[in-house]
């Protein structure tokens, strides 16, 4: 087959695309959005051989394209007040919604189903095709099936010269991305695809919207697509996409660490002089208008242009038009996905266990440490929690120059069970308070992960900000030399310590790993294993 290369300024050009559609061929538009795959939405061999040039499945749905409102009423048994109202804010525009299908839509074009989409799109040369033609339009993208929906008349014919009658040049997609799809067909309005018409806009008109599972994640097993672009891998490159979640000294870091050949990234403009990979920027971090207008380009150039393999994509933000990037890019991915952001180990244990040494590996590991015994200090030097503490434990527990005396602090509150429980009450919400500040402050640093070190975890209760618990120990006896040495104190006084501190078995029964320290050597070896499953757990992808 031939394909005729039709330019909207040329004289005669919409009209010939209109002679085609209504001859029941098959010819690629221009819409705001992405380019369409256009055939006569009323004639269900037409439909059907749109399914054949694309190689498109026969149960994803086809989106039916009219050219005025008043269309709508002839294509679908009932129009609810809700459609006006949506038609009324954002038609002509980027958005597709779903009713009760009339009689006249073929199964072709709905899948079987009892619904189908329906679109009035605001490119002027769309438009002017549709009424030339003199029917409504069934018009997926028009691309082969699973491929980066082409934003130009070249992207076109790249995947379908030779497979379609014409392609109708009517210059770049304004959006970038396929419209945004509602389904009405629902006692509650819900979002099936996302898009240019942001789940914010829809929300605006309506009040509230569901979002369908699938918007973030596979379509359910078993369950039928309702709209396109739920069902299948779609959009992707050659290439192996992986998206990368996290910050942009996060993303630099991942991607310098895994540089090879036949690596690229798709990043934002901040982040390219920063890679030493070849990389396609998709927009600035915070314009989300630009990364969709850019995205689907993007996709086609790592393989046209780079020749690569593996992509890793920085991930955007779910927000507003963003929520239409990640949906596209996580199915280009194939739902891989590493999240970035460090987790977080909580490194506890009775004392004198030897969980110093273990953390300092940690930190030579890589990772980010947050230091509870300094925060403790910090808490102390808080006027509320001096108060609270001279109130439980007298007043002269300051020196002559107000600040604490941390040996007679220590004396009186490790005295007994109950004493140690006052001390908690006064320092323990304000320690977690700051311990919460600064894991989320280190989050969006470029950490493998973070390790609270933390003697009083579980006391706190700040195991609740932690994503594993790691114990440090060693038998009593060891640990009662370690303790008399590190701190210069008798027997007595260290047992005493000790006896204050949770018992063994909680420790053990509270572990989600245990390092048992009688020789640091292999206890730090121990932590670089756990380190290592660690963050495969963290980073493990679908």
């Amino acid at each position: 087959m031939h394909t005729l290369f039709l330019n909207v300024n040329e004289p005669g050009a919409v009209e010939t695309a209109g002679g085609i559609l209504r001859c029941g061929g098959l010819v690629a538009i221009p819409t705001e959005t992405v380019y369409g795959l256009a055939a006569n939405a009323l004639d269900g061999a037409a439909a059907a051989s749109i399914f054949a040039a694309k190689g498109r499945p026969a149960d994803n749905p086809l989106i039916v394209h009219i050219c005025e409102f008043s269309q709508i009423y002839g294509l679908v048994s009932q129009v609810p007040e809700a459609a006006v109202r949506l038609a009324e804010a954002y038609w002509p525009g980027p958005l597709t919604m779903i009713l009760p299908k009339a009689d006249c839509i073929p199964d072709a074009v709905s899948a079987g189903l009892s619904t189908v989409g329906i679109r009035f799109p605001s490119h002027p040369a769309a438009q002017a095709v549709i009424r030339v033609a003199g029917c409504p339009l069934a018009a997926p993208s028009a691309n082969l099936s699973g491929k980066p929906s082409p934003t130009t008349a070249q992207h076109v014919m790249e995947d379908m010269d030779g497979r379609i009658d014409a392609v109708l040049d009517g210059g770049p997609c304004e959006v970038g991305v396929e419209s945004t799809v509602i389904t009405l067909a629902t006692p509650v309005p819900r979002l099936l695809r996302p898009g240019g018409i942001t789940l914010e806009q829809l929300e605006a008109v309506l009040g509230k919207v569901d979002v369908d599972p699938a918007v973030l994640d596979r379509l359910a097993e078993g369950a039928k697509a309702a709209s396109p672009g739920m069902k299948y891998k779609h959009y992707a490159p050659r290439a192996d996409v992986t998206l990368l979640n996290g910050t942009c000294a996060q993303f630099v870091a991942y991607v310098n660490a895994h540089a090879g050949e036949g690596v690229a990234a798709l990043c934002y403009d901040e982040e390219k002089d920063s890679l030493q990979i070849p990389a396609i920027p998709c927009g600035s971090e915070k314009d989300m208008a630009a990364q969709a207008h850019s995205l689907f380009d993007a996709l086609r150039r790592v393989d046209d242009e780079l020749h690569a393999r593996v992509v890793y994509a920085h991930c955007p933000t779910v927000e507003g038009v963003g929520l239409a990037v990640y949906n596209r890019l996580l199915r280009a991915a194939a739902f891989r996905r590493i999240d970035l952001t460090p987790g977080v180990v909580g490194l506890t244990g009775p004392t004198g266990g030897g969980k110093s040494t273990v953390c300092k590996h940690l930190r030579m590991l890589g990772c980010g440490i947050v230091d509870s015994d300094a925060i403790a200090r910090e808490a102390v030097q808080d006027k509320d929690v001096l108060a609270a503490l001279c109130r439980d434990f007298g007043e002269d527990i300051l020196q002559p120059d107000g600040t604490l005396d941390r040996r007679k602090l220590a004396n009186r509150a490790f005295a007994s069970p109950e004493a140690t429980k006052r001390l908690n009450a006064a320092t323990h919400p304000w320690i977690v308070r700051r311990i919460g500040q600064l894991l989320e402050q280190m989050k969006m640093e470029a950490y493998p992960a973070l390790c609270l070190d933390a003697s009083q975890l579980f006391e706190a209760h700040a195991e609740t900000l932690c994503d594993e618990v790691w114990v440090v120990t060693a038998p009593q006896e060891e640990r009662l030399a370690r303790i008399c040495a590190r701190d210069s104190i008798s027997a007595e006084e260290g047992r005493r310590r000790m006896g204050a501190q949770l018992d063994d078995a909680f420790f053990a029964e509270h572990a989600d790993r245990l390092i048992v320290n009688t020789d640091a050597k292999a206890a730090c070896q121990k932590a670089e294993a756990f380190l290592e499953d660690f963050l495969a757990c963290q980073r493990k992808t679908d």
